[in-house]
């Protein structure tokens, strides 16, 4: 099918939003929007062949401007996850970050980040399946980062039922960047009431150590009989109120190493949900992956009056290593004149 395009309201600076609309050739659905290049809506099948929307958003440009949007489906950067104290040394310059999570600097920052801006997008057809990349010009010193950034997100929509995204860039100056998608995931169907009954395998036999702040210090630690042991799966809800109670988040908000080849792409985690068969497979040439059980969700309204309740939703972000700035033993996310930033995670969907 053509991919269609719809208006999606407009942004508090008066530019118009547009929804676009990829359908494979088994019926599948993703809908985005050029605001943050973000993914509004994933429709797949159940067991019995019903499709159902699984992904979190708002129906309106202006609620993902809102309060009430905790980074729903959209592209995180330039640096995603939790960066310490909101700064960092490079090249002997320090620079100050905006601080908005505690005393520290969480998702790029405040107005200008990367998942609050417009970007610009281009449709295509390609061998795959329908795509969308949306690109964008980051000047130097926005988010108080160095550096002029071109940046672009391409999602598609495949024949083999994935939907994959590839991302790009380029920098004039030296910088840090490390990127990810922020989805929010119930196979149940976006708004149904919990998560706890997903069935989870992660794909890391280690997870990075935080502080209360959940700040990656730079120590690995095994999983091996531990609550937070997902190499084969569990239920989140098996195990949570016991991970709460040792590590910081409040529930599941780790970041686990995976494992695989550094640099190769593989499979980072898989999700089941029981009740509607439906499968969820995220693959990815990312280090590690952080899980997120929806811990901070607090019954914001998104598309359709949906309830988006505390663990109603679980979040599965490929990236590379978190706070790796301030952490030496972590590897290098500068991204330098010359080199291209590139990435590619892709989440596949099927039935048990």
């Amino acid at each position: 099918m053509p991919i269609e395009q719809a208006a999606f309201g407009t942004t508090k600076s008066g530019r118009a939003a547009t929804l676009f609309t990829l359908t494979n050739a088994n019926g599948l659905i993703a809908k985005l929007t050029d605001f943050g290049a973000t993914l509004v809506e994933m429709h797949t099948p159940d067991r019995e062949g019903r499709l159902a929307d699984i992904t979190f958003g708002f129906g309106d440009v202006a609620d993902y401007e809102g309060e009430n949007n905790d980074y729903f489906g959209c592209t995180v950067g330039r640096l995603c996850n939790r960066t310490e104290k909101a700064r960092f040394t490079l090249d002997g310059r320090e620079y100050q970050l905006a601080v908005n999570d505690g005393a520290n600097h969480l998702h790029g920052g405040l107005e200008r980040a990367l998942c609050r801006v417009m970007w610009n997008a281009r449709t295509s057809e390609t061998d795959q399946g329908p795509a969308v990349t949306f690109t964008c010009t980051s000047p130097d010193g926005e988010e108080n980062y160095p550096g002029t950034v071109e940046a672009a997100v391409t999602y598609t929509l495949t024949s083999d039922d994935e939907l994959r995204i590839d991302y790009r860039a380029t920098s004039d100056q030296p910088t840090p960047l490390n990127m990810t998608n922020h989805a929010y995931w119930n196979l149940a169907g976006a708004g149904s009431e919990t998560i706890l009954n997903h069935m989870v395998m992660i794909n890391g036999k280690e997870h990075l150590a935080a502080t209360e702040d959940l700040i990656a210090t730079g120590e690995l630690r095994p999983v091996k009989s531990t609550p937070v042991d997902f190499t084969t799966p569990y239920a989140i809800g098996e195990r949570i109120e016991e991970a709460t109670a040792k590590y910081a988040g409040g529930g599941y908000d780790l970041t686990y190493v995976i494992d695989k080849p550094t640099g190769q792409y593989g499979l980072a985690a898989r999700v089941i949900g029981p009740n509607s068969g439906r499968v969820l497979e995220v693959f990815t040439d990312q280090p590690v992956v952080q899980f997120y059980s929806g811990n901070f969700l607090r019954g914001q309204t998104g598309k359709a009056g949906q309830i988006y309740a505390h663990r109603s939703g679980l979040c599965l972000e490929c990236h590379q290593y978190p706070n790796a700035v301030n952490v030496d033993r972590f590897p290098d996310i500068v991204l330098r004149p010359g080199r291209t930033y590139r990435q590619t995670t892709s989440h596949k969907f099927s039935v048990a």
